[in-house]
């Protein structure tokens, strides 16, 4: 390998779905790369685990980081790099340390190991330390962890961290078959690599001393370690993906952006000091310090997510928006058909909406009456708008002023129309235009109503006002409301 000013890495398993605690080390690790000429963020898919080499998980790992925009077009990306190609060198090394004396073989079996829990140490009591065995069936090979002092692990986010020895086992680092354990396999993978510096989770921390104790004997110089504080949800557990939304393609498919996700997820735990949170990768990056790292939990708040998704989506430029919600307003899940889509409808409707969704999959409901056939039914927003003495009152009185040829067809004209009809029904505004709201788009809420009718046109406004009016009479007074 090139040596580089530095040399970070980012090693998922595979495993299906690409978590948001992953992504935020892949991000710190990435602005470490692209603030330095010549470093390097490694990408190496730790795929040794039989049961999650699956090439698909890798190519989703690959299209999450691309998403984030960390990828192989930038000269500071190197990889992937598959562990499984380097097992030979992972079952040399253990030989390597074999023969040295830093490890040796065991063949303690589980229950002679329970039937030793009296002894005042913790885990593996160093029974075949000096037995002198070879490798033989059944027989790990276990690293001699050295007696008495510590190991000290200099975190740049925890500071100086001592393990001692007394409380580290002489682990196994080779199966009885001589396959290595992730822990061996891992500093090898890393010393190959040239890797200077590992960013990556707190739960790695308890095994660091283990990998810098298997640098040490190798003759090699640690890595600098940081250990990212763990991300919770709003009760302050853990995120779990047995609990909590943590695949980072879940928010992908609900139609958040990529960059609003990457300045969220860059303040889980880091902030750039100048009050400031919406900020672009350009601005973040150079200010980015690892050391900088609050090592408190960070706190993956949802809603102020979506809240950075909404100041995003609303800073977009108007084709842009159109651009991006493309794959909900033209792709094979829509609820409309692709016939009845139209673009210069959408075009017309787009800065509309834009200011009113939060991520982009809510565009649907904004804009489904404009290309369904008819409108949704929505029961509880019926009962709300068609209440008696309100919604066959103000349904038949608004079809007769908008069947009206001389009624301008335009949002001023028809608010002022709709004004002047709830009017004279005693109905201020807001009560009048519910039932006409309903009755047209399906839905309580929505795009302005006025804008929507113009956008409809006259012909299938009239259309629904009639249908809803029928369904009202045909209820009766006992049904409606």
């Amino acid at each position: 390998m090139t040596e580089t000013s530095l040399r970070t890495r980012f090693a998922p398993s595979p495993t299906g779905m690409f978590h948001v605690g992953g992504a935020r080390s892949a991000l710190f690790n990435w602005a470490l790369a692209q603030q330095q000429p010549g470093a390097r963020m490694v990408l190496r898919i730790e795929d040794t685990d039989a049961a999650r080499n699956r090439p698909e998980w890798t190519d989703g790992i690959v299209r999450a980081l691309a998403w984030l925009g960390i990828g192989a077009q930038d000269p500071a990306f190197e990889g992937p790099y598959f562990q499984s190609a380097y097992a030979d060198k992972h079952r040399e090394t253990a030989q390597e340390l074999y023969k040295n004396g830093s490890a040796y073989y065991c063949d303690c079996t589980r229950e002679q190991l329970e039937a030793r829990r009296d002894n005042p140490n913790l885990g593996y009591d160093g029974f075949c330390r000096d037995r002198g065995l070879e490798a033989g069936p059944g027989r790990a090979l276990r690293f001699r962890v050295p007696d008495g002092g510590p190991t000290v692990v200099d975190d740049k986010i925890r500071g100086r961290v001592e393990f001692a020895h007394s409380a580290i086992e002489d682990f196994v680092i080779a199966r009885a078959d001589g396959s290595p354990l992730f822990v061996l396999a891992n500093v090898v993978d890393d010393v190959e690599m040239g890797i200077t510096q590992v960013i990556r989770g707190e739960e790695h921390l308890s095994n660091t001393p283990k990998q810098q104790l298997l640098w040490e004997a190798l003759g090699h110089t640690p890595p600098v370690w940081a250990h990212l504080p763990v991300i919770v949800n709003e009760q302050r557990k853990k995120l779990s993906k047995r609990r909590d939304k943590v695949a980072l393609e879940s928010y992908q498919e609900e139609g958040y952006l990529a960059e609003a996700m990457v300045n969220y997820l860059m303040l889980l735990g880091w902030a750039p000091g100048d009050d400031r949170e919406i900020m672009p990768w350009s601005e973040m990056m150079p200010l980015f310090r690892i050391e900088n790292v609050n090592s408190s939990s960070a706190f993956f708040d949802e809603k102020k997510l979506r809240a950075f998704n909404g100041e995003y989506i609303r800073a977009l430029g108007v084709d842009e928006f159109i651009e991006r919600c493309a794959p909900w307003v033209t792709g094979e899940d829509t609820p409309w058909a692709a016939d009845d889509y139209d673009p210069e409808v959408f075009r017309a409707v787009a800065p509309l909406a834009q200011s009113r969704v939060a991520v982009l999959s809510e565009i649907v409901p904004n804009v489904d009456f404009l290309f369904l056939a008819e409108p949704v039914e929505d029961e509880k927003s019926w009962a709300k708008a068609m209440k008696p003495g309100v919604g066959e009152e103000m349904l038949a009185a608004a079809l007769e002023r908008f069947a009206d040829p001389a009624l301008d067809w335009n949002a001023e004209a028809l608010k002022t129309a709709t004004e002047e009809t709830g009017a004279g029904l005693g109905l201020k505004l807001g009560k009048a235009q519910a039932p006409v709201r309903v009755a047209v788009t399906g839905r309580t809420v929505g795009l302005p109503l006025f804008e929507s009718l113009e956008l409809l046109g006259r012909e299938r406004v009239l259309a629904r006002l009639a249908a809803a009016l029928d369904k009202l009479r045909a209820q009766g007074p006992a049904e409606q409301g």
